[in-house]
């Protein structure tokens, strides 16, 4: 998987193309915006760790969505 600086503003468009994925309500979505509205390290780290553990389709289209 490609390594990606994830400054906020890069989160929550990620939060936003994962709730149209995986819904809003899913874990990695709240996690992501949470994230995103914090700017926290932790917030950060957690969110990239549940974000890891999608499965790599779901992975693969969030960010396929950023880059569009």
């Amino acid at each position: 998987m490609v390594e990606v600086v994830m400054d906020p503003a890069r989160i929550g468009r990620l939060a936003k193309a994962l709730a149209f994925i995986c819904g809003k309500d899913h874990p990695t979505t709240v996690a992501l915006q949470t994230a995103a509205e914090s700017g926290t390290e932790r917030d950060i780290q957690k969110a990239r760790a549940l974000f890891v553990k999608l499965k790599p389709g779901e992975r693969q289209a969030a960010l396929s969505m950023l880059s569009e």
